[in-house]
This record gives C-alpha cells, structure tokens and sequence, in this order.
C-alpha cells in the first residue's frame, strides 16, 4: 500500500493558488482530467456522514453498486484500479483483480480515491513510453464487461465514469435532504 508521499502531487496541485498541469502530452492532460473529475467527486461527498453515506437511497435499482452513495464510491474505486489492471494484463503481467470493499467515512473513501489515483498514475510512471493509442481493433484490450479499448480509450471512459457517479451522487444528496 502506497504511502503518504504517493498523493504528494494530488495534494500539491488541489492547493496551488494557481493550476500546474502535467507536461507529458496527451498523458499529462489525462491524468490532469482524471485528478480533476476525482476532486470534483471528493468535494462532492465532503458534508457527508456515515450514516448519509449508508443510506439506501435507490430502492428499485437491480445493481447492487448503485443503492447508496457509500456502494457507488465502493465501485468508482474498484473499477478506478480495476482499469489500469485491465492495462498491466494487456502489457504481460499477472497481476489479480481488485475486490470491492465497504468504506464507512468519508475520509476513508477520499483516502481510497487517492491511492486508487496513485494506481493509475503509477501506470505510466512504470511504463513511460507506453502507447496509448492502437487503431488495430484487434490489438485493443479486452474489458471486463466484453468491450475493447486502447489505453487513451480505457482512461477517457475512466474518466467518464467518475463523472457519471459524481452526478448520481448529487442526485442521492437532494433525496437526502
């Protein structure tokens, strides 16, 4: 489990009176919306109690990650690491899925969505000269759930993701209210 100093930059950039940006190209402006898109969905669950983030809130959905606001952030963090392992698998390594956890504070999920971010960043700090893009459809990855993407494709949904949920989220805050 990274450490303290892994969310360094995150923490950095969220405090600059001014934005820094990443000068890595298309990489950098990836991971610039990704950090973006996970501040914004922070931000978002920072007035929340334990008891608010537990609340069943959509009791006719069938998708059990999509009940409470404390099971859509279980999934956005999952599927965040879940992503890139997707990535490291398509790259040769053998490296395990992971599982879905229940966090109970906002602060554990904030934490949780930091090193979930870490994971991600790591990616291309283990792999530099990665590329992201493949037009070969048969070259791209094979998802989880059936579809293939490239590299930048997987990020971009990604991204996407997390700022489908954020708006969910919003949404489970005015019936809470």
């Amino acid at each position: 489990m990274p450490g303290p100093y892994f969310y360094q930059g995150f923490l950095q950039r969220k405090t600059d009176s001014m934005k820094t940006f990443r000068t890595n190209g298309a990489i950098g402006a990836i991971l610039d919306e990704y950090e973006k898109a996970l501040e914004e969905l922070i931000d978002t669950i920072q007035d929340l109690s334990p008891l608010k983030l537990a609340t069943i809130v959509d009791t006719e959905t069938e998708d059990p990650d999509c009940r409470s606001i404390q099971t859509i952030l279980g999934h956005v963090i999952r599927a965040g690491h879940n992503y890139v392992i997707v990535i490291r698998k398509g790259l040769g390594e053998e490296i395990d899925y992971h599982g879905k956890a229940t966090l109970n504070t906002v602060e554990e999920n904030s934490l949780a969505l930091k090193e979930m971010f870490a994971f991600n960043e790591k990616l291309f700090q283990d792999y530099p000269n990665m590329e992201i893009e493949e037009q070969d459809p048969n070259k791209k990855m094979l998802t989880m759930w059936g579809q293939r993407f490239d590299v930048e494709q997987l990020f971009e949904h990604a991204i996407v993701h997390i700022l489908r949920h954020r708006r969910q989220i919003e949404k489970f805050k005015i019936k809470l209210t």
